[in-house]
């Protein structure tokens, strides 16, 4: 089941949040953080985005199964008074025991569906380039804008190409 965190139930899920970014990460996953990412650090990440959740600007969603969580997905909305008709989409991990069964593409829906229902028009994204991530968002109708090489780093340091993508929302689309 796939569920939007209230600020409440997101200060409660962080210790199951931080495993799931401390998994990624071990799973080689380029979402932001280096080998030897632990849990100590990925929950003081979580909670770092406490008042953004509190505030309405990070939206966060998780799947659950009886283990804890399994699958996140976040949508940051911007807030520039210019901008308010865009969020980006942040932080989806599956846990490598759940990879390959459609959850990535679940979440992903997830969040279109309740940025569409909530007035963005445009989303966007990036990505790790020729990755699983990068994969997904490409079959699931995302447009490639733009590839940098050398963009960030992987988990053991390697320098990676990032592609950008958008994805429009609204009406006839």
């Amino acid at each position: 089941m796939i569920e939007r965190l209230t600020p409440g139930a997101f200060a409660d899920a962080v210790p199951d949040l931080a495993g799931l970014l401390v998994d990624a990460v071990a799973g080689g996953a380029s979402v932001g953080f280096l080998a030897g990412f632990d849990h100590a650090a990925a929950t003081t990440w979580w909670r770092e985005r406490a008042a953004a959740v509190a505030g309405g600007s990070l939206v966060v969603w998780v799947h659950r199964d009886p283990h804890g969580i399994t699958g996140t997905i976040s949508l940051a909305y911007a807030e520039k008074p210019n901008a308010r008709h865009r969020a980006e989409i942040v932080k989806l991990a599956v846990h490598r025991a759940e990879r390959g069964r459609g959850l990535g593409r679940k979440l992903l829906a997830t969040a279109q569906e309740q940025a569409a229902a909530s007035g963005i028009t445009l989303l966007l994204l990036d990505t790790e380039t020729d990755s699983p991530a990068d994969r997904l968002y490409r079959t699931a109708g995302w447009q490639r804008y733009g590839v940098v090489p050398g963009y960030a780093a992987g988990p053991e340091g390697e320098l990676k190409a990032c592609s950008f993508y958008y994805k429009t929302l609204g009406p006839g689309r």
